[in-house]
Parts: C-alpha cells; structure tokens; sequence
C-alpha cells in the first residue's frame, strides 16, 4: 500500500458520477477544500451504456451547477451526455483525481484517512457517490464464466449473424434485443423470468417489443430459468420444459448491485429490508457514522431504481450545507 504524502481536505468525495460532481459543484461554491475521486473516467457509468442509449429523462433534469444541457432531441443521448459532464467539470474547475482507487479508508480519531495509490488525504468528512454500475448480477450457473457471456453491451456489431440470447425483460434487455435484431443476428431470444415484458420499459420501447415478439422476429420465453450455459447451447427451464437451442453469445442484462464494501469497511449499517438500504438522514444525508455521507444511488441499496441524476441532485447542497456549517 503506497503511504504518500498526506493532503487535508474539508471534504472527501468519492465518485465521479454526476451526483458526485454536483458535491463537488456544492463544496466549491461554499469555499470547501475538497477532492472527487473515482477509480475510473469521469461519469464511468454513463461511459459503460451502450453506445446508442437514449435516456428516459429530459435533459433539463439531469443538469447540475446551473450548467444549461442542450439537447438535439427531446432525450439526450449517452454522447450528449458524456459532452455534457466534460463541459460542466471544465466551466466549474472541479477537483478531480480520475483512475484513482481507493485502497482503504481509515478512522484516525476525529478524522478518516483515504488511502489511494498515489497519496493520503484527511478529511473529517467523506462523501459516497459509488453508484451502483460496476456489479452486474450473476446468473449463478454453470458456464457463466465463458467468454461468450456479458454483463455489459455497447453495440450490436459484433453480433451480426450471431445467435443471441438476451436475459432481462427491462430496459437495458429490451434495447439490446431489439437493436441485435435490427442490426443482423442470425437470432434473438429472450429469456426472461418473469411472465412479461416490464411495465417499466420506456413507453415508446415496450410496444416495438411486443410486436417483434407477436410476429416471432425476436423470440421470447417467459417464466424461465437458465440452467447451464456451454459453448455451443444455452439450456433453460421454461413453462416446466427443458429447452435447449443454438447459442453464440449471452448478454446477461441482469441489472447491477451497489458495491457495499466500501461502506461496510467505516461502519455504516443497513435497514433489515429486502434492499439493504443503508441507514442515513434524509435532512443531511449522514449516515450512522458520523462524517460519513451517502449521495445518490447508493443510497437505495439493491433498489437501484429508486434514486436517479434527477431526483437525487438535491443530495449535493444537502450535504455541503451541513459540512459547511459543522
């Protein structure tokens, strides 16, 4: 573990998502010395959607800092987006480490020590901004380690005359059978567990899926479960019957979990609910340990629909107005 030279800090932000940089926006403005720092590039999330996403959410709502988001169409695009985070760290001058993990995160007394591979900072204060976007889900069965199955889609050209199954019936599931189908897999079936295609799918998605299922173009089993994955073949169970069909790759649109590690690690505890939601106070969103802050996603636990850019922006001012009045 590197022990560099140690930086003091008012406040600690770890994460450099779009929440993250709206607490790095909020502790700028209240004259707060502090640092965001994520083990990856600005906005990772959002630079690991497929490369053609669209979002649900109008472009005004994901503005942060009072930076206007312009849009070329009534949603943004995953381009636009990123174009737009790069824009608002670059007019703010946001205090960023990128491609920094944090090894450890230490309690010292009155303060915490983070430890990265470069340096230690001190801070009384730490926020949590991790999201939730580097876990997927695992299928749990036999074969899921082969090359052939992914977690994560960007486009559909590398499955062109490719027989794709799909597991999901979400968004990210929806989109990603849709555009292989269009864009030439020799076939796309979904398998999905649940008896139908979510409620939650964007309005204007869900029908253009039903019809390709209606019409046998993209193949769906419902009430199904995977049971083994070979090179050649995926097996699953649907209705009760075994079904085995000719399979190139698997993109296991499963969701993603938040990383709890990190929280575990200081101490913070979680609810006995089906989510594991993390205890904080939702007028300063400090958790239980104190000097410990929760921002976005995390903050739902394994209910990652629960908190988005939009509804969990207010998180930022929250939090530094606290720290800036400690």
């Amino acid at each position: 573990m590197n022990l560099g030279k140690i930086i003091n800090l008012d406040v600690i932000i770890i994460g450099a998502g779009p929440i993250g940089i709206a607490c790095g926006i909020e502790a700028k403005g209240r004259g707060l010395k502090y640092l965001v720092i994520d083990k990856g590039p600005l906005v990772n999330s959002l630079y690991r959607y497929p490369l053609n996403m669209t979002f649900f959410s109008t472009a005004e709502k994901l503005e942060i800092g009072g930076v206007p988001f312009i849009s070329h169409g009534n949603k943004p695009t995953r381009t636009e987006a990123l174009e737009y985070y790069r824009r608002v760290v670059k007019q703010w001058g946001i205090n960023l480490e990128l491609y920094t993990p944090v090894e450890a995160i230490k309690k010292a007394g009155d303060h915490f020590e983070v430890i990265t591979k470069g340096d230690r900072y001190k801070s009384k204060n730490i926020v949590i901004a991790t999201g939730f976007y580097d876990s997927p889900y695992p299928l749990n069965v036999t074969g899921e380690e082969l090359p052939k199955v992914l977690h994560y889609y960007k486009e559909a050209h590398p499955f062109f005359n490719m027989n794709i199954a799909v597991v999901g019936a979400a968004n990210s599931a929806v989109d990603v059978a849709l555009e292989t189908q269009r864009k030439g897999a020799k076939s796309v079936t979904m398998i999905i567990r649940e008896s139908e295609i979510g409620e939650n799918v964007k309005y204007w998605v869900r029908p253009d899926i039903l019809n390709r299922i209606e019409e046998g173009s993209i193949k769906a089993y419902f009430n199904s479960n995977i049971i083994e994955i070979t090179e050649k073949n995926i097996k699953f169970e649907s209705e009760g019957k075994e079904v085995v069909i000719e399979n190139d790759f698997v993109l296991a649109m499963t969701g993603y979990q938040p990383n709890f590690n990190m929280l575990k690690t200081i101490g913070v505890k979680f609810k006995q609910d089906a989510f594991k939601t993390p205890y904080y106070d939702s007028k300063n969103m400090q958790s239980n340990v104190e000097g410990v802050f929760l921002a976005g996603v995390v903050c739902g636990g394994l209910k990652t629909n629960k908190w988005f850019i939009e509804n969990s922006r207010e998180h930022a001012p929250l939090i530094m107005d606290y720290v800036s009045n400690i």
